[in-house]
């Protein structure tokens, strides 16, 4: 049940939600990603991470799908990966 006055989520908690996070494909990227993945989601499995290069190779898109337990997680996750400065946009 919501707090009073914060309003109602459309997600059922616990659930699994994917996340993409792009940024220009430099060393050290995927791992960055990885460690503010996991202080957020600590049961989250590396290997399941996705990447895709874009068609050029300039970019580099991860896809994690993370098994959230409130949207006060989702919420700190997608705050801290997009203000992470290797990250150019998270969906």
């Amino acid at each position: 049940m919501p707090e009073p006055g914060e309003p109602e989520s459309l997600l059922a908690f616990p659930c699994d939600f994917p996340i993409k996070i792009m940024g220009l494909t430099q060393p050290g990227f995927a791992q960055a990603i990885m460690d503010v993945v996991l202080r957020h989601a600590p049961g989250f499995d590396a290997a399941t991470m996705e990447m895709r290069k874009s068609r050029q190779g300039k970019y580099l898109s991860l896809t994690v799908t993370v098994r959230a337990t409130s949207r006060a997680q989702l919420d700190d996750l997608y705050r801290e990966l997009c203000d992470h400065p290797m990250v150019k946009m998270v969906l």
